[in-house]
This record gives structure tokens, C-alpha cells and sequence, in this order.
């Protein structure tokens, strides 16, 4: 009966919350890389070298680093339907104002804004999914919230090539990066409501019991730690512990990853001597995938508990990928490796991010979770700016996709090595507990 009642409660939970934050998400990722797509013609356009459009691509990073720990301990505090719209309402201001883009100053400037209006966004998703789902059912949960990504990719490609061939008069690198942020501030004033608790135990519309069911079941089946009230509570246990800096550096790997796909993968099949309309949609083909790996491969984790290896398997894939991509001689080999590339990055992701709130809770998970994503997402600015001071050091991509790769793989150890690290003794002393951090290392 018990059971019964949490799987419907977590059904109608599922269904009220998942589809609206996936679609923000949706729209988010579609903002970060959509100069990706205007940077087929606006590098020509404004002069821009390879150099250049890929620090203004990563600088985004720099300002989410800065504000993305404070926006997300301001979410915890002031609950995440105010919060939220708050960020969605400053990155459709910012969003709009780079249609104004005249040189690599004001691009610089507007990137920089655009990632500290948007900083808190993401962090705060996956702390609010904390909220509501149990630990064993959050690697599924937070995967749909996360194919939102590819997904975007998919349906945004086509998207904004058909805006660089058609809207020449308005000036296709400005339309292409303005359209996704026209009207967005007023429709996260409404469409926010639709989160309408920020958690179970004020979610009026849910039955009592369960309500009661959610909040006493949010660690179900996480570690020891969460179990026996060890877990971090404290901001600064948060900030400080060791596991949240090492999964920094894994995260790091994997945005430098997600961000050179996102940013120069419309132009890596661009000198195949496509235009814009056929990059538009060959570049959808490898996040169709992605999005059908990542799920699955997501459930699977949930299934049988374990993480590391998922996060592992996934990165050594990626970072194939990526070693196949700058060698790629014709199309179809390079789309295969693109391929490969989007299913790696984008399967590692839910595994992973279902690690810290095992370790964290309350203004700890906040702050951990906001320190994983900041110190992680200036691989996002590492990676595509390497990518592009390669490219114009040597006049190929091939150099700047191995450093990435390189970086996938020093992630997939790095998650080995916390892993071991939080292995119990093999045979502790008699009557003493134990606590597994992350299962089946």
C-alpha cells in the first residue's frame, strides 16, 4: 500500500515538475550555444578570429563562476519559483541586448553578463530535483532534465540555420543570438507558477500522506551518510569537502566536453563544404542519440545502483569520440564521431550529477552543488577558447579536440580514484560501521 502510494505520488510529481524544468533548461542550453550557429557568418561579418569567438563563446563561464554559489544558496533561501524567475527574467534582458554586438568588446562584455545572469540556473534545477525525488530515483529524473541539452540541439539547429539564410537584412549573427531571449522575461513571470511548492511538505495539491511519503523517502537509497545524518549540512562543509572539489574536476572534463560540441561542432562540418542549412541539419543527427543513450543509460544506473562506472564508461567514450573527430576525413566519418561524442557527454552527465546530494543536504547540497557547477563549467570556457587558439596556431581543429579528449579521460580517473577512495576498509574492526559513498565503484 505504501509503495502504491509513493508511486503515484511520484508520478504526479514527475508530471507537474519534470516537463516545465526541462523545457527552461531547453531554452538555456539553446542560449549558450546558439552562437555556435552565428558564428558561421558573424566571425567573417565582425572580423572575428578563431581565437577571439572562442574566448567571447567560453567567457559566459567566468561570470557563472562568480555568481553561481551565491545565486544558489539565494534559491534555498527564497525558494525556487521566485529564484528562478529572477534568472530567467535577467538572461532575457541580457540575451536580447546581444543583438547590440558591434565588435569583440561589446561580444565580450554581453557573454560575460549573459553567464551571470544565467548563474544559479542549472545548480538550483538539480537541488530542487533533490527536493522531491529520492536518491534512487534521481539519476532517471535529473536525465530527463538534462536531455533537454541534446534535445535542444536537435530542434535549435535547424532552428537557427534556416535564421542565417533567411534573415540577412537584420543581420543573421544578431538575429541568430537575440531570438531566443524576445519575450522571455514576461513568460518566466507567469509560467514559473507552474512550480507551485518548492517542496513536498508545501505541495497543498498532493495528498497528506503523500506528502509525508516524499519527504521522509528524499534519501531512500542513498548512502550511509545521508542515512545516519553524516551527510554535510553546513555552507561551508559544503564548499570545503574534498568530494565536492574532486567532482568539480570530473565535471570540469565533461563541460569542456558538452561546450567544444556546442559551440565549434557547426563549424568542424562546416569545412566539409556545407551550408548553413545542411549544418543545420546534420549537426541534429548526433543529439537524436544522445538523447535516447542518455535515458537509458540513466535508468540503467538507477537499476542497479551504481555510478562511477557509468560516469567512467561514459567519458572514455566521449573522448574517442573526439580523438576520431579531428582525424575525420569525410562527413559521414566525422558525423559518427560527433556521434559518439554527444552520446559520451551527454550519458555521463546523470550519473554524475547524482553523486553530491548522496553526501550533502540542506545549505550544504546548495552550495556544493553550485561549486561543482561553477569550478566545472570554466571548462566551458577552457575548452572551446584552446580549441580556437589551436585552430588559428595550426589551421585545424585536430589539436584542440585531442586536449579535450585528454580532459575526458582525466575525468573517467579522476571518478576511479574518489571511487576507491570511498571504498570501506576490506575487513573493518569488529562492530564498527561503515559508509560507502558512491555505490559499486
Amino acid at each position: 500500500m505504501a509503495s502504491a502510494l509513493e508511486a503515484r505520488t511520484l508520478r504526479k510529481v514527475t508530471l507537474r515538475i519534470v516537463p516545465f524544468v526541462m523545457l527552461l533548461y531547453f531554452v538555456a542550453f539553446i542560449d549558450r550555444v546558439n552562437i555556435g550557429f552565428a558564428s558561421l557568418t558573424m566571425n567573417k561579418d565582425l572580423g572575428f578570429s578563431s581565437t577571439v569567438f572562442g574566448f567571447g563563446a567560453g567567457i559566459f563561464f567566468w561570470g557563472y563562476f562568480l555568481f553561481e554559489v551565491p545565486s544558489n544558496l539565494a534559491l534555498h533561501k527564497f525558494g525556487a519559483r521566485i529564484w528562478i524567475a529572477r534568472v530567467m527574467i535577467s538572461w532575457g534582458v541580457v540575451s536580447g541586448a546581444m543583438a547590440f554586438v558591434g565588435g569583440a568588446t561589446s561580444f565580450y562584455i554581453l557573454r560575460f553578463l549573459l553567464g551571470a545572469a544565467e548563474a544559479g540556473f542549472f545548480p538550483g534545477i538539480i537541488l530542487y530535483l533533490s527536493y522531491w525525488f529520492p536518491a534512487r530515483r534521481r539519476a532517471a529524473v535529473t536525465a530527463v532534465f538534462l536531455a533537454a541539452a541534446p534535445l535542444s540541439t536537435a530542434i535549435g539547429s535547424p532552428i537557427s540555420a534556416a535564421l542565417l539564410e533567411a534573415a540577412r537584412v537584420a543581420g543573421p549573427e544578431r538575429l541568430a543570438m537575440d531570438v531566443p531571449g524576445r519575450g522571455r522575461a514576461g513568460a518566466a513571470a507567469r509560467h514559473c507558477r507552474a512550480l507551485r511548492a518548492d517542496r513536498p511538505a508545501g505541495a497543498g495539491r498532493l495528498a497528506r500522506r503523500g506528502r509525508a511519503r516524499l519527504a521522509g523517502r528524499r534519501h531512500a537509497g542513498g548512502t550511509g551518510a545521508a542515512k545516519s545524518g553524516a551527510a554535510s549540512h553546513s555552507v561551508w562543509r559544503g564548499l570545503a569537502d574534498l568530494r565536492v572539489i574532486a567532482l568539480s574536476l570530473v565535471y570540469f572534463g565533461t563541460s569542456a566536453g558538452l561546450y567544444t560540441l556546442g559551440i565549434w561542432s557547426p563549424q568542424i562540418i562546416k569545412q566539409f563544404g556545407m551550408s548553413s542549412m545542411e549544418v543545420g541539419f546534420l549537426n541534429a543527427i548526433p543529439a537524436v542519440f544522445a538523447v535516447v543513450a542518455m535515458v537509458l543509460w540513466a535508468w540503467n544506473s538507477d537499476r542497479t545502483g551504481e555510478r562511477t562506472w557509468h560516469t567512467v564508461g561514459a567519458c572514455i567514450v566521449a573522448a574517442i569520440g573526439l580523438a576520431f573527430a579531428g582525424s575525420a576525413g569525410t562527413t559521414v566519418s566525422v558525423l559518427i564521431a560527433l556521434t559518439l561524442v554527444n552520446i559520451g557527454i551527454s550519458a555521463a552527465k546523470a550519473p554524475l550529477w547524482s553523486m553530491p546530494t548522496l553526501f550533502l543536504s540542506g545549505p550544504a547540497a546548495a552550495a556544493g552543488i553550485a561549486t561543482i557547477n561553477s569550478i566545472g563549467n570554466l571548462g566551458g570556457f577552457a575548452g572551446p577558447y584552446v580549441i580556437g587558439w589551436i585552430k588559428d596556431q595550426t589551421g585545424s581543429f585536430l589539436g584542440g579536440l585531442y586536449f579535450v579528449a585528454g580532459l575526458l579521460i582525466l575525468s573517467a580517473l579522476l571518478t576511479l580514484a574518489l571511487a576507491r577512495a570511498q571504498r570501506p576498509p576490506a575487513m573493518p574492526a569488529p562492530g564498527a560501521s561503515t559508509i560507502r559513498r558512491f555505490p559499486h565503484a
